[in-house]
Parts: C-alpha cells; sequence; structure tokens
C-alpha cells in the first residue's frame, strides 16, 4: 500500500516539472533541472540574480540521484524516507501544487462520459526511537465508492489535461468530497492500527531507562535542579515518545473514463 519505490515517485515528480530523467533501473536516476526546479530545489538566488542582471541565459544543475541503499556511490546523492531532499520535495508540492482538477484526454466522435476520482497524496510519519515516513497515494471513486492504492502510477498511464476533450462530459459525485476524505482517513487509520508496533514498545522501553538514568543523576537535589530535572524529561518525553501523524501533501480531482482504471 505505502508508495515504496522512491525512483518511481522521484520520477515522476521530476518528470511532471518538465525536467530530463533518465535512470539506470537499479535505483540511479539523472536529472537536468530545468530553471524553475533549479530555483526551487537548488538554492542558489544569488547565482540567478547575477544571471538575469547579466541577461545571460542560465545553466540549470544536473542532479545524479541513489536511492538505492545497497550501492555506495559517491558521486550521487542518497535520497531515502526521512532525508532533507525529500522533505524538501514534499514540501514544494505540498506548497505549490497542494490541489489540482484534471481531465482524461481522449479523442471521440461519441458522448462520452468521465467519472470523478477523489485522489489523495499523503505521508504517514514514526516518531519515536527511530523515525520513519511513509508515502502513500489513494483513490477514490466519487461514484461507486471503488478504492485504488498507488493511484499516481495508474494515474501516470493516461495523458491529462485541464479542460476537458470534446464530445466527453462528467458525472456529478454521488460521494461528497468531505465524505470521501473521511473514507481514505478510515483506510489509513485501518492501516495503522492493523501494524505491528515493536517500534513503539523499544521507543517506550528506552524512554523510561533515559528518565530512570535522569533520576538517579539527580538522586539529591535542590529546588533549582529539580526544576531542571523536570525540564530534560520533557525534552526526553518529546524525543523518545511514540507517535503517528500524517498529513496530505497534494491532491486532486481527476475525472476519467469508467472503464481505464482496472
Amino acid at each position: 500500500m505505502a508508495i515504496n519505490d522512491l525512483d518511481t515517485f522521484l520520477s515522476n515528480y521530476f518528470t511532471a516539472h518538465h525536467c530530463e530523467v533518465s535512470s539506470d533501473g537499479n535505483g540511479m536516476l539523472g536529472v537536468k533541472l530545468t530553471e524553475e526546479m533549479d530555483k526551487a530545489l537548488m538554492n542558489r538566488p544569488f547565482y540567478w540574480h547575477y544571471i538575469k542582471k547579466m541577461g545571460r541565459p542560465g545553466d540549470p544543475m544536473q542532479l545524479k540521484i541513489n536511492v538505492n541503499p545497497e550501492r555506495n556511490e559517491k558521486n550521487a546523492e542518497w535520497i531515502h524516507f526521512g532525508s532533507p531532499r525529500l522533505q524538501q520535495i514534499i514540501n514544494h508540492l505540498r506548497t505549490n501544487e497542494q490541489y489540482t482538477k484534471l481531465f482524461q484526454s481522449m479523442y471521440t466522435t461519441a458522448n462520452t462520459p468521465l467519472y470523478p476520482w477523489l485522489v489523495v497524496n499523503l505521508k504517514i510519519s514514526y516518531k519515536g526511537k527511530h523515525k520513519k515516513d511513509e508515502l502513500f497515494s489513494i483513490g477514490l471513486h466519487l461514484v461507486n465508492g471503488m478504492m485504488k492504492v498507488e493511484m499516481m502510477d495508474i494515474l501516470k498511464k493516461f495523458t491529462l489535461h485541464p479542460a476537458i476533450s470534446d464530445y466527453c462530459y462528467t458525472i456529478s459525485p454521488l460521494i461528497k468530497m468531505k465524505s470521501g476524505f473521511k473514507r481514505i482517513e478510515t483506510v489509513i487509520d485501518q492501516y495503522i492500527e492493523n501494524q505491528t508496533h515493536e517500534w513503539a514498545q523499544e521507543s517506550l522501553k528506552l524512554l523510561d531507562e533515559e528518565i530512570a538514568l535522569l533520576e538517579y543523576f539527580y538522586e539529591t537535589k535542590t529546588e533549582t535542579e529539580q526544576q531542571q530535572m523536570e525540564k530534560e524529561k520533557q525534552e526526553i518525553k518529546k524525543r523518545y515518545y511514540p507517535e503517528v501523524t500524517y498529513e496530505v501533501i497534494n491532491g486532486g480531482l481527476f475525472y476519467l473514463a469508467d472503464d481505464s482504471v482496472k
């Protein structure tokens, strides 16, 4: 259910932003950034300010990305769940492309209905002794209630356009957007509940050990030391107390022909 294939996720992300992407099929991506993506990701404001001031065309950077932990590539940037670069990409999506509305592009001479799909991309974060993120893409058919996971992989098979094609018309949703989001939240809640949570038990065990050690060091204490100990306790709890949260990265309403999604 989770999008564990970062190779596909990143390839789709950069391709959707008009970057040239190459892959060796074993976790290595080459990306030729556009000017827009260079400005968004590479933190070179002074370079672009100078280039524009001189009236010269800029030279966007190229990225060599490794998503395969079994490969040790010194000249490649390793991107993994929890890495700063992946978080930067997620923040870029959240800030700039949180919601879209697209139609399946098709050539037809007959009246053709397009059905609404609510698509939500979200991130589940596990925080405790260790940190871990999972990315999900879920699609909900807003007429018959069918649900699909890894929906972005399904959508990349289609040509999508902001305007509806000739002879096509939309079917009104029977499931309201708010209800659709609730259904997706229920699926995510069930997914989290059905997991084994040894990581949480390990985090609580470490939390208790750290607090016991702290109390040992402050066995005899003044009022000031008592206040300091309580402050340090809160910091330990904040660091190790297990917590699971999820947040929407982006999503949209996609109108697709009824026989398109298998």
